[in-house]
């Protein structure tokens, strides 16, 4: 059985005081939970402080983007070992922010950037998804295997088994409108299938596919009812520790 993942994405939201008050206040309200792993994004000028507070506590901390190079002229970069060496874990790769809302990312350089991560010993969480025209359009599953084949495909066995998929429908972040259940989970199965192709059934079995967009408490419960999502990756209402407990506990009630 794949243990549930449930992350939240604090994009350029708190500053280092901020985000140690929150870790201290959600901390214990997550202590009793073993039945799914936990993990907070934070700004990486934030992570040494969300490392400090989170301590040996369940809460994992991870970082929402690295560059693939190990060192070099590249201002205003971090790389994968600096994140790491900062004490983060996790990190996200290929957020759909970053590939077409501000940065225009190519599929390319999530594959580069994936590999990079998992030779510093961080846990990649590889974002795919599709943009309102895309959905609208009807290309759902031809963009998912275009972003499957260009960033995904090109790791080893051994690698794809270290990473974790999610799935963030563009038009669903930030906007109030989530993908039904059942949109999430047709989704969910398409990259399995693509992963069933390329790597074989027993490491598609054990993929972990997250959703992403606009995740709250009150749609948590009918989206992790779908067998084929394995968490969530949470933005806004990650924001506030009761609201992130809430979205926690639908995957991981308390002992």
């Amino acid at each position: 059985m794949r243990r549930p993942i449930m992350a939240g994405n604090w994009k350029m939201y708190k500053n280092a005081r901020e985000t140690a008050e929150f870790i201290e206040r959600f901390k214990p309200l997550v202590s009793k939970m073993d039945g799914c792993e936990i993990v907070v994004f934070p700004a990486a000028i934030n992570i040494p402080a969300a490392v400090a507070a989170a301590g040996d506590s369940n809460v994992g901390v991870g970082g929402q983007n690295i560059y693939w190079g190990k060192e070099g002229a590249f201002t205003g970069e971090i790389s994968a070992d600096m994140l790491h060496a900062a004490g983060a874990g996790w990190v996200l790769v290929g957020h759909s922010e970053r590939r077409h809302t501000v940065c225009h990312e190519a599929d390319a350089d999530v594959l580069k950037k994936t590999q990079a991560a998992l030779a510093a010993g961080l846990k990649p969480v590889v974002c795919v998804g599709e943009r309102l025209e895309e959905h609208k359009a009807g290309k759902t599953g031809e963009v998912l295997v275009r972003q499957f084949a260009a960033g995904v495909a090109g790791l080893t066995e051994e690698q794809f088994a270290q990473i974790v998929i999610a799935y963030e429908p563009v038009w669903a972040i930030g906007t109030g409108q989530t993908a039904t259940p059942e949109i999430a989970s047709s989704a969910h199965q398409l990259i399995r299938s693509e992963a069933e192709k390329r790597f074989g059934t027993e490491a598609a079995n054990r993929l972990r596919i997250l959703y992403g967009g606009s995740v709250k408490p009150d749609n948590i419960d009918g989206l992790m009812r779908q067998p084929e999502i394995d968490g969530a990756l949470v933005g806004g209402a990650s924001l506030d520790p009761e609201s992130f407990f809430k979205i926690v506990s639908v995957a991981a009630p308390a002992r």
